[in-house]
């Protein structure tokens, strides 16, 4: 079983675009639309579950406008390095 602190991670500024009320009767959970800094124009908005858990473990909303942080973890079974094992930089050289 692993930590979080040795998982690979990556953390994204994003702002919440809009909030997707459900139709009524449907049972959809209300979303959030979050544009992430940095991704890709295309893949910029993703939209997630409008419903986080704050510090004291009540249930809140993210508001239209609000700052966010996307994080991104990895377990390291699953993820491999940049560092290629045989080849030199020009500084080694």
């Amino acid at each position: 079983m692993s930590t979080q602190s040795s998982k690979a991670s990556a953390t994204l500024p994003g702002k919440v675009e809009k909030v997707i009320h459900a139709h009524p009767g449907s049972g959809e959970p209300e979303k959030a639309q979050i544009a992430v800094e940095g991704a890709d124009h295309l893949y910029r908005e993703i939209r997630v579950p409008n419903s986080l858990t704050d510090a004291h473990g009540h249930t809140v909303k993210l508001k239209e406008g609000a700052e966010v942080e996307v994080k991104i973890e990895a377990d390291p079974v699953v993820t491999k390095s940049e560092h290629r094992q045989g080849q030199t930089s020009a500084s080694e050289a």
